[in-house]
């Protein structure tokens, strides 16, 4: 199901709600404003904080406040501690290969002093923290790190973290063991709901949860002189090959390859002929380990002009002949070999 998960930290791998509602309580208290029991504090705390503070004590500079409440969290006798189950499902992921990352508000300084006080450092492939507007950061983040989304899952106690994964169109997993109550985070109607991190390592754990074979659609498409565009890509080792993608759930394989065209080119396509399925499996030349099932297709381009996304480097119209003589990833020749012996596009002269 997932290769990679980005966890929250405060509420989701330790537990600093009493030192973090003790120095919030000082906050207040210096401006004439009455203290918060713990359940009132869970049903009006918010993420991005600075809207929080913003209702609370309108007009006071929020860098103020933080000074006032990093004073009080650093001075706070009460233990910042590691909630249950967390060790274990971050054991869990480093046994089974599952890239983990931490996304997170906490200021940098807490954060760092308590990833190391909790032996937590070694099982993170990167930490962001001190993240005010977590969502501003979730495609730099995937991008950097090359995560595919739908692969990923942002692992958080609030609804912010739920609108941070729908933001960067990852899967949304709350867990009940932070700051937002049940009520309010199911309103934000996150993907996957669990109890804490022992009941997502079982959901996960099972038999079956590896990620099974991807489908994809891919085409090669043809101009009206009879030319063929072919793409440079990083993700093929700079070989070149085909626009397409994934399939989303409830989209038919034409309807894929039409968007996908789109997203990557700009070019509106008809006339799209079937030609070959190809199996794909952990092709050296792909820039990661992966099981295609490659839905292979010849169209006709009708319009657009050519803007490439960043999944391309490089655009060429080439005849069939110059395209045998292009550096092509595998399954771009296999396609347009067997393109050719179906008489689907002409052979070369």
């Amino acid at each position: 199901m997932f290769r990679n998960f980005i966890f929250d930290w405060s509420g989701t791998l330790v537990d600093d709600l009493p030192p973090v509602l003790e120095a919030t309580n000082h906050v207040l208290a210096l401006y004439g404003k009455p203290p918060l029991d713990r359940e009132e504090f869970r049903r009006v705390f918010r993420l991005p904080y600075r809207d929080f503070y913003e209702e609370m004590l309108p007009g006071v500079p929020l860098e103020e406040l933080e000074v006032h409440f990093r004073k009080a969290f650093n001075e706070s006798a009460t233990a910042v501690t590691i909630l249950p189950h967390a060790r274990e499902k971050l054991e869990w992921c480093r046994e089974h290969g599952v890239r983990a990352f931490v996304l997170t508000s906490m200021d940098s300084g807490a954060f760092k002093r308590q990833l190391g006080e909790l032996g937590l450092t070694g099982f993170f492939e990167a930490t962001y923290s001190g993240v005010l507007d977590k969502r501003e950061l979730i495609h730099e983040i995937l991008l950097k790190h090359r995560l595919v989304a739908n692969e990923t899952a942002f692992i958080g106690d609030m609804t912010h973290d739920v609108d941070t994964a729908r933001h960067g169109k990852l899967t949304s997993i709350a867990v009940l063991t932070g700051y937002t109550l049940a009520g309010p985070l199911a309103e934000s109607r996150p993907d996957i709901t669990v109890p804490d991190l022992d009941a997502l390592r079982r959901i996960v754990g099972r038999p079956g949860w590896l990620p099974r074979p991807v489908a994809t659609v891919g085409a090669l498409l043809q101009n009206a002189a009879g030319k063929l565009l072919m793409l440079r890509t990083h993700k093929w080792g700079h070989r070149w090959g085909i626009p397409g993608g994934k399939i989303r759930r409830g989209e038919s394989t034409e309807d894929a390859l039409r968007r996908e065209v789109k997203e990557e080119t700009n070019l509106d396509i008809d006339r799209i002929r079937f030609v070959i399925v190809q199996d794909c499996i952990d092709s050296h030349e792909f820039l990661r380990p992966e099981h295609f099932l490659l839905l292979n297709y010849v169209a006709r381009v009708t319009g657009g002009e050519i803007v490439l996304n960043d999944e391309a480097q490089e655009h060429k119209w080439v005849t069939p002949a110059e395209a045998m003589g292009l550096d092509l990833n595998r399954p771009t020749r296999t396609l347009l070999v067997e393109a050719l012996n179906q008489g689907i596009i002409e052979h070369p002269v």
